[in-house]
Order: C-alpha cells, then structure tokens, then sequence
C-alpha cells in the first residue's frame, strides 16, 4: 500500500491531545500582566491552573486563587495547602517580580535593595520549596528571569542583581531536581509594554527626556526583529519550557527579547 494512500495517513492535528492535558499548574504572579498572559496560555492548552498573587485578577475569572505575598514562607506555604485538594503541582511559573525606582550604586535605598531581593528572588525559591517536594516526575518549574539576569543597566542595581540570583537559583534547582524527572528554565524578557512598564516610562520622562512612545520606539529599534516582545510571546515560551516539547531543556535561559543583540 502506497505512503501516500489516505486510509494510512495519521488523523488531523485537531484530534492531538492538548500539550498539557490533566497537568495542574501553580502560577505565581498570575493575576495581571504578564503572569495572567502565562496562566491563560496554560489553561488554552490543557492545564488546570491556579494563582497565588497580592491581588485577586482583575479580569473576572473562576481559576483557583490564593493572596500570599511569595517573600512570605508561611503565607505560601498556606497558600499551596489551600490550592492542592486536587492533588500536587506538576508545574510551576514563578512570575512573581518587581522592578524599583532607578537608583544609582551611591545612592541606592537599601531597603528597596531587600525588597526587590526578597520578592523576586526569595519569592522564587519560597515558591520552589512549597511545591517542589510533592512534584511527581516530568514536572517543570519555569522562572522569570530577565535580559538582565546576563547584562548589567546603571540605573538598576537591585533588580539586576536580583535577576542575576533567579538564573543561579533555576540552575541549581535543575540539578537537584534533574535526577527525579524535574526540569527548571528560565525566560528573559525584553522590555514588554504592559501597564507597568508604560507607567515606569512616564515617571522617567524628566531624566530620558523621552515620550511613551518615543521611549518603546527607541527600544524596538534596539533589537533584532524591530519590535518588542509582547506577553503573548513570553506565555508561549513558558508554554514551551513547561510541554514535552523541551523533555530535554533544563538549567537554561530562553530570551525573549526580539533579539536583542
């Protein structure tokens, strides 16, 4: 019988499983912004999400929610508890994050150092330690990094540093998790124009000297593509660190970024 014969050829790509069918996924950070982008993705393909944010989500939404600030160990540990009656995690997106004020290394607030060290790298491990024990094999821990978990900026130590850590945290994680079946990435963002980072633009229009949109055209113009990364295309890449189709990608950092070379 000919390869070609249609009674042999496979089914169409609509009877495929989705990629994370019957995956339950923690998503912290999850109620706006980038990390809400992340748990529709999710869900779109199959999984079963739930959000531990500050804030419920803006958007209406029947999704699993829990408050717990993520720097707070007993708050998420709580957290987690309330949200695995269906069971243990088997994916996790630590979205959690600030960025501060711009600061220079004199003048710098240290406790807005701390801070910024606490949510967005204690928030990631807190997250990790809260789940991660229970995890079955082939789950996935996915964390967001930053194009400054690898180059520096002037104006933001704290941040940088902070993301810096991320990339040393999910590369020690992948190696202490990798003999159980347990993967852990990263993504690095670019800029990406969500309501947070506009408002960031406006406050610093004294010092740039530089418009909203004169500010995100002279980003654009900085990459390789010409254009900023959206939401969307940081969802689908934690889509693609958190599916079979990186069985074989961990301890890594994915940008994206337009390619900002």
């Amino acid at each position: 019988m000919s390869h070609d014969d249609p009674t042999t050829a496979p089914g169409p790509a609509a009877t495929a499983r989705p990629l994370l069918d019957g995956r339950r996924f923690l998503v912290t950070g999850g109620a706006r912004g980038i990390g809400a982008a992340i748990v529709d993705t999710l869900a779109a393909h199959g999984a079963d999400v739930a959000i531990i944010d500050l804030h419920p989500p803006t958007a209406p939404s029947t999704r699993p929610f829990a408050a717990a600030d993520v720097a707070d160990e007993a708050a998420m540990d709580a957290a987690v508890r309330a949200l695995t009656h269906g069971g243990p995690f088997d994916g996790l997106v630590a979205a959690a994050g600030i960025v501060p004020s711009w600061h220079s290394p004199v003048e710098i607030d240290l406790d807005d150092f701390a801070r910024t060290m606490s949510v967005n790298v204690r928030g990631v491990v807190t997250a990790i330690k809260a789940v991660a024990g229970d995890m079955p094999a082939g789950s996935t821990i996915v964390a967001i990094g930053s194009l400054n978990s690898w180059k520096g900026d002037p104006h933001l130590l704290s941040y940088v540093a902070s993301k810096h850590a991320v990339l040393g945290v999910v590369r020690s994680t992948a190696l202490a998790l990798g003999p159980r079946g347990i993967r852990a990435n990263a993504v690095a963002p670019g800029p990406v124009a969500t309501d947070a980072l506009l408002s960031r633009i406006d406050s610093r229009v004294s010092v740039t000297g530089l418009e909203r949109d004169a500010a995100l055209e002279r980003a654009a113009e900085a990459t390789a593509l010409r254009r900023l990364a959206t939401a969307q295309d940081v969802a689908d890449a934690v889509l693609f660190l958190s599916s079979p189709l990186s069985a074989a990608i961990s301890g890594h950092l994915l940008p994206v970024d337009g390619g900002m070379l």
